[in-house]
């Protein structure tokens, strides 16, 4: 795992220039994803410059070290990330007659672009991997994202110079960098709390599209033509594969191939040179995950977890639990309210755009307990994008069947009824009805029903999507103006027929790479820890999208082949219970301890600063969450973490200007 920059000037460097002296000052700014070493690599005559920051995990001597040049001299390449088959893969390459000094992953991924070609390597390359390969035969450079965007790439000219890197951070440090925000960008996050691909919050600085490759010709160099974005694996073909070939065993059966899969993919997660351990929250995906993982170790696995005094909110004796059931060594840390918000002012600079999805906070405080024991980390993540596993792909299908055979007239009096007891109230029935049947507990179920009642009136099942999927229903109500069609309109439309299906798919083509993984990375490589997601093995996802729906949603309970493989190895009642997710109480600090912080923010001068946000309607939720009439909490995170994001853009130009 490491961080990659570069840029290429199309009129080569000026004679004296100090180039290796721009390239590290620019990777400075991002020295956590590499703290191992430091390398580069210049072409002056052809105007490339690479650079690359190294963590050391597989191949741990300087034969591991990037950048690195294929054997026979024709390519250069900065990398990104793990190839976990990289011994099979050898293994072929071998057979071919190629030679390796060392065992790095780096070295095999070179060795195949020579063997297979670069879009044929990309395709066997089970991993996750970001690279920027310089070609010194044909003179042309190739960007290239792994199958799911597991690792970040962003690129973009900035007048004549091509930039690239990891992060954003690098690329603003860039003297060619010319910022201007992307009101377009800012608009799609404010609706779904984060900047969806291949946009970035910068205008002219994109996100590499997960499972494609871009190559720059001399001629797009040149800046002559512009080269096509060209897919070397597609999520949506392999979903559509899947269900005109569906599996016909019984659940049995497919619980024994998906755990065999499964069980391979833990497996290669766990080849590392370093200690290795595995995020532990007791709920059913990273118990599954610690389990095949326990089971394949010679000794404990390293699990961790983190508690909450809340008890709302605290997972950590489910966790502790499943870890004595399994034998694990077992790490808890139980985060104080100020361990949290003394988190908050550096999250900006963490995730490097906006970014409002508020696990932000938990999972890095677990990421930083995990590292100071391990180098490495497995988790769970993705179980609920490829088996069904969020609450609302079980609203979901009451929601469409609702909008097929329910009147418009009739379902806007019945969202009218419903909005028209306060969710307090809700709250209050709920918590009733959770006493007696536990499956109806439901945190915050007043808002959540407000939101279900006000999606229910939409005119079709992608635009009732959209608004589940929304933080703002109307992002136009603070910005002043109509965005960009949301990329989750377009992904919940490719697959017909079942409505569950298509937001799965539309999860794993923008929720899952722009949310959960964006988190996940930036969250983890903060404090240079390495995150392995066994579930986003391609052999894994194809399995899954041949199981019928109701392996994966039986009777309103999600991941059932998962929970059956589960329940080999942990009893049912360690992990049976209401989903719960990996929340903090962002709603009461904002009440409270966040209060003046918030304040600052939100006031109307500081929203209306730079014509970005009308301060009207968000002062209005702002009122009425801190008076408690309605909790407006991941509405106004998306508006703060915006602001604060802001606010930090406009210190670093001042610091760059004195």
């Amino acid at each position: 795992m490491c961080g990659l920059f570069g840029f290429i000037r199309e009129d080569g460097f000026v004679s004296g220039e100090n180039v290796t002296a721009i390239v590290e000052r620019c990777l400075s700014t991002m020295a956590h994803r590499g703290p191992d070493g430091t390398g580069f690599w210049i072409d002056a005559e052809a105007g490339v410059a690479f650079g690359h920051l190294r963590l050391s995990v597989i191949e741990l001597s300087n034969l591991g070290a990037q950048p690195m040049q294929s054997k026979s001299g024709r390519y250069v390449i900065i990398y990104n990330g793990e190839i976990y088959n990289f011994l099979s893969l050898r293994r072929e390459l071998e057979a071919c007659g190629h030679v390796f000094e060392g065992h790095s992953d780096t070295s095999v991924l070179l060795a195949g672009f020579e063997q297979w070609g670069i879009v044929e390597t990309c395709r066997r390359a089970n991993g996750m991997f970001a690279f920027a390969l310089w070609d010194r035969h044909e003179r042309n450079l190739t960007l290239a994202r792994d199958h799911f965007g597991q690792k970040p790439l962003y690129y973009g000219w900035m007048g004549d110079t091509l930039l690239f890197a990891s992060e954003l951070k690098p690329i603003v440090a860039h003297s060619a960098f010319r910022g201007e925000i992307d009101r377009n960008a800012m608009h799609l996050f404010l609706r779904h709390g984060y900047v969806p691909h291949p946009r970035s919050i910068w205008s002219g600085i994109s996100k590499l599209v997960p499972g494609s490759i871009v190559t720059f010709s001399p001629a797009d160099l040149a800046g002559l033509s512009k080269p096509d974005v060209v897919p070397f694996w597609s999520a949506a073909a392999i979903a559509a594969e899947g269900l005109a070939n569906p599996f016909y065993g019984n659940t049995d059966s497919a619980a024994d191939e998906l755990e065999r899969l499964l069980s391979d993919a833990v497996r290669q997660c766990m080849v590392s040179d370093v200690p290795i351990g595995v995020f532990l929250s007791g709920g059913i995906d990273s118990s599954l995950i610690t389990a095949l993982m326990q089971k394949q170790s010679t000794q404990p696995a390293r699990s961790f977890s983190i508690g909450y005094a809340d008890r709302t909110y605290d997972e950590s004796r489910h966790a502790a639990a499943v870890a004595r059931h399994l034998g694990t060594d077992h790490t808890e840390l139980l985060v104080r309210e100020r361990d949290a918000l003394d988190l908050i002012p550096s999250l900006p600079d963490m995730f490097d755009e906006p970014f409002a999805d508020s696990s932000q906070i938990p999972t890095h405080l677990v990421a930083k307990l995990a590292r100071t024991h391990v180098t490495v980390s497995l988790s769970g993540d993705a179980g609920d994008e490829l088996f069904a596993g969020y609450n609302r792909y079980v609203w979901g299908r009451s929601l469409a069947r609702g909008i097929d055979t329910v009147p418009a007239a009739l379902r806007a009096l019945l969202c009218a009824g419903t909005t028209g007891v306060s969710p307090e109230i809700w709250d209050q029935v709920f918590g009733v009805l959770g006493a007696v049947a536990p499956k109806l507990k439901v945190r915050q179920a007043g808002d959540k029903l407000h939101k279900l009642s006000r999606i229910a009136a939409a005119s079709s099942f992608s635009e009732a999507y959209l608004g589940l999927t929304s933080y703002w229903l109307h992002p136009a109500d603070l910005t002043g103006y109509e965005g960009p069609e949301s990329p989750v309109l377009t992904a919940s439309s490719l697959l017909q027929g079942d409505h569950v299906a298509s937001m799965m798919l539309a999860d794993t083509l923008t929720y899952l790479p722009d949310d959960i993984l964006t988190k996940v990375d930036r969250a983890t490589m903060a404090v240079s820890l390495e995150s392995r997601a066994p579930f986003l093995d391609p052999r894994i996802f194809a399995l899954a999208w041949r199981l019928p729906m109701g392996m994966k949603l039986s009777g309103g309970v999600g991941k059932h082949v998962v929970r059956e493989i589960l329940y080999r190895h942990v009893p049912k009642e360690l992990v049976e219970r209401p989903k719960m997710g990996f929340a903090v109480p962002i709603g009461d600090w904002l009440r409270g301890a966040l209060r003046d912080w918030a304040e600052s923010l939100l006031s109307v001068e500081a929203l209306e600063a730079d014509g970005f946000l009308i301060a009207a309607p968000i002062r209005q939720a702002w009122q009425d969450h801190l008076s408690g009439r309605r909790n407006w909490q991941h509405q106004l995170w998306a508006v703060l973490m915006f602001q604060a994001w802001r606010q930090q853009q406009d210190s670093l130009r001042t610091l760059n200007a004195a």
